[in-house]
């Protein structure tokens, strides 16, 4: 039996012995030049109030500890629950906010902040003169607030939150109250699991076919059940500006609950027995019902059976009525989507999906707003005479954009014809503005002509990533919804890469400005001179990588698709040089469309933010480094990408490996390749089937298709559907044929669907048993993604050693 500490290091090494070597051993750390990089202040996150007045500067917490992270925790119906603050056991934080006037420039600090704070759900109020967040405290969750104009902070009553699922708080539409989850003050202590059982723990299926993904922390048994109800059950209570509180309905468990925008009705959905242990909770059955602001039920609206059953495919959908909502620009009108299809995509169907509004008192007859001859996507709403509706199938990545008159029957144009994985034709978000109510409407603007003789001469506006052959470079589009013809009214151009991050068709914008060599700062543009003053002054995070050496390569594979990456090289590396070892980092994506596979992406005007998975920090150690190598599998037509999943990854990497040969970067014999989750399982494959490589990285990947049967990443067939396709991409199922080192790391409470530890200790074992050179890392209390610092530095220890002695040193 294998002795677990702080840290599980298994490994098997045929260079030294060919007996397999375990190692229990401390939290190491990587070279220098990786720390310094790994512990650098990043710039402050921010918002921008929507009339482009204020800017709230957010202060980043540091990564946690391996103590923090190691708490005590629930896993409950894909949940996961501290305890101690009846909140999200792994969560990211804020520890200051700063406000910054826009128009006077001058940097404001709020006094009355928590001590050692751990800020979240930061919110404006609807008039934006206040904002709402939650603190996280030792013992609990706390809610505050803080007034711009007093720039005072205080916290809103001494009871906690209940943040463990849904929505945590809505404001009221007045500003004045806010409707928010607490803990249940009357509930009982959660009782300890009895030591003996009180029976098996059974699930029957009479005949129903219900297949389900690989979930994983879900309910398990009746105990688990008992905790689940014992965490989730809120108590919603109004919470006026003094902290005073008073209950709103009985305890429950909520799912959704949202005002309407006159204020006068709660839209309010609360989770129903009997609750599944094959599925997690966004899938327990729920009740939708609406409320007035006193309590009183106006009206149910629908019971949502427990989802075990939804049809197979991506397109699938419940039957019966499903996402509710308000339409933004009525006082109390409710929209929902039905599907006509019995939510199944394999049955034929002209159209798919109907949306249905509804408007207070709501007792008359619903009324039909719009088909939809795809799925229901999202809706803009902007009056009774315009709208903007999407529609999408996943099957084919096909996009509609419609405008359609909410208040005219069957009115249909389609604005936007495409297909969603194409970003070249990408229109971008639509741009909104706050209406009387204070919610997002469609910023328009009369064509020149009186919108009462006309209505349809109409522009609307977007912000896109102007994706293009030259690279992301972003934009604000004017389109006239009659003549669809569009104008670009800011367009990024090199070297800088500029997003808009306010715009209300003023006289001004607000822009993220950045460089490859400058970090990214915010400036107001004028639109009438293009005169740039700068607002925020961030400096560089990264003087380490100061000559470090990026650019966007361009390459073709075998079979003419373009590919690309972004390529890093040492500062004061020539070409000419002697060839460089080499870590390339790539994530496989599906396409139905050789055009949209060979689209270039991102941007060789972005400066390099690493996050704390990212392989660019191996620059400081003499590699090149491809990162986001492009790794696109296509399957036009009929056909299916996964079908030659193995050759085309292939051809993906030859490639890549060529281009960086014949540029004099490479050493062929030099050169590794890594990945995370599906990137480890391209690199397991990429060393079962090829001999291209002289070392793998592969960070918490699945290695056996036959362990997710029900379908993986973009496959939506099953196992016994496609077995030939499912073993063809198990790395598993040729572990007798990787002979390269391989690398495997994995977090032992990786909470990922399909992702479970299993697989990287399956594979180890059975690379270990045919003489691999291997080594496995067992990262405790870790998920998906790597979160505590102890972790992070030790995983780049490992990486570091590995590329050193079996990429650098080969």
């Amino acid at each position: 039996m294998i002795k677990r500490t702080a840290l599980i290091l298994i490994a098997g090494f045929v260079c030294t012995t060919p007996l397999s070597a375990q190692q229990n051993t401390a939290y190491q750390k990587p070279p220098q030049s990786l720390i310094s990089l790994l512990e650098a202040p990043l710039s402050p996150g921010v918002r921008i109030s929507s009339d482009g007045e204020w800017m709230l500067l957010l202060e980043m917490s540091g990564l946690p500890t391996i103590d923090e992270l190691s708490q005590p925790e629930y896993r409950l119906a894909g949940l996961r629950i501290d305890p101690l603050t009846n909140g999200p056991s792994r969560s990211t934080f804020f520890k200051g906010i700063k406000i910054k006037s826009l128009s006077t420039g001058q940097e404001s600090v709020f006094a009355g902040l928590p001590t050692d704070a751990k800020l979240s759900d930061i919110t404006w109020s609807p008039d934006e003169t206040k904002i709402a967040f939650t603190h996280t405290s030792q013992t609990g969750i706390e809610l505050w607030v803080a007034d711009l104009k007093s720039l005072a902070a205080k916290r809103l009553g001494m009871e906690h939150i209940n943040k463990t699922y849904g929505k945590i708080f809505v404001w009221n539409p007045d500003g004045k109250t806010i409707l928010a989850q607490f803990v249940d003050s009357k509930r009982t202590a959660l009782t300890e699991p009895k030591r003996i059982p009180p029976g098996p723990v059974i699930q029957e299926n009479t005949g129903k076919s219900t297949p389900a993904p690989t979930y994983q922390d879900l309910l398990k048994s009746p105990y688990d059940e008992m905790a689940f109800d014992h965490f989730l059950t809120s108590q919603l209570k109004l919470v006026n500006m003094e902290g005073e509180s008073s209950n709103f309905l009985q305890p429950q468990i909520i799912r959704s609950f949202e005002y309407s925008p006159d204020g006068k009705y709660i839209l309010l959905s609360n989770i129903n027995h009997p609750y599944s242990y094959t599925v997690p909770i966004g899938l327990f059955p729920f009740t939708t019902s609406l409320y007035d602001t006193k309590g009183k039920l106006v009206k149910k609206l629908f019971d949502a059976p427990l989802a075990e059953n939804i049809p197979a495919g991506f397109d699938g959908v419940p039957k019966g009525p499903r996402e509710f909502g308000w339409r933004a620009d009525k006082g109390a009108t409710l929209y929902w989507v039905e599907a006509l299809d019995n939510g199944n995509p394999s049955q034929q169907a002209t159209i798919r999906d109907i949306v249905y509004t509804q408007a207070a008192p709501f007792n008359q007859n619903a009324l039909k707003l719009a088909e939809c001859y795809f799925r229901f996507y999202s809706i803009v709403w902007g009056d009774d005479k315009l709208a903007i509706l999407t529609e999408r199938w996943w099957k084919t990545r096909a996009e509609r954009r419609i405008f359609i008159k909410p208040g005219t029957e069957n009115f249909r144009v389609n604005l936007f014809d495409r297909y969603y994985e194409d970003t070249y034709s990408d229109p971008g978000v639509l741009v909104t503005k706050k209406n009387e109510y204070k919610r997002n409407v469609l910023l328009t603007e009369f064509n020149g002509l009186k919108r009462i003789s006309d209505p349809d001469n109409l522009n609307i506006f977007s912000i896109s990533d102007g994706s293009s052959p030259e690279g992301d470079r972003p934009m604000i589009l004017k389109f006239n919804i009659k003549t669809k013809i569009r104008d670009t009214i800011f367009h990024s151009a090199a070297p800088y890469f500029e997003r808009p991050v306010f715009f209300n068709n003023g006289k001004f914008i607000i822009n993220s400005r950045e460089s490859a060599e400058t970090v990214k700062n915010y400036f107001r543009v004028n639109l009438s001179d293009s005169v740039y003053t700068q607002i925020t002054n961030f400096s560089n995070p990264y003087p380490e990588l100061n000559g470090v050496q990026k650019k966007q390569v361009s390459y073709t594979r075998l079979d003419g698709i373009n590919l690309g990456g972004t390529l890093y090289l040492p500062a004061g590396f020539k070409i000419g040089d002697t060839p460089l070892p080499v870590l390339i980092w790539a994530y496989p994506r599906e396409f139905k469309t050789i055009e949209a596979a060979g689209q270039v992406k991102g941007s060789p005007h972005t400066f390099s933010m690493l996050s704390s998975g990212s392989p660019v920090y191996w620059v400081t150690r003499g590699y090149a480094v491809l990162d986001n190598a492009d790794m696109p599998v296509v399957g036009e037509s009929n056909k299916e990408p996964n079908d030659t999943f193995i050759e085309q990854i292939r051809y993906n990497a030859e490639a890549a490996i060529n281009y960086l040969v014949k540029l004099g970067v490479a050493d062929r014999k030099r050169i590794a390749i890594g990945g995370h989750s599906y990137g480890a399982f391209m690199t397991a494959n990429l060393l079962a089937q090829t001999d291209l490589f002289a070392a793998g990285i592969a960070r918490s990947g699945a290695y056996n298709r036959s362990l997710t049967p029900f379908g993986f990443q973009a496959e939506e067939r099953t196992y016994w559907q496609a077995p030939l396709v499912y073993n063809k991409m198990s790395p598993f199922s040729y572990a007798d044929k990787i002979k390269t080192p391989l690398l495997l790391i994995h977090g032992q409470a990786d909470n990922n669907t399909g992702t479970f530890p299993m697989q990287s200790e399956r594979l180890y074992t059975a690379l270990k048993g045919h003489g691999a050179i291997t080594r496995l890392v067992l990262l405790p209390s870790e998920s998906h993604a790597y979160r505590a610092k102890e972790s992070i530095l030790h995983m780049m220890w490992e990486m570091d050693n590995w590329l050193e002695k079996y990429v650098k040193n080969n």
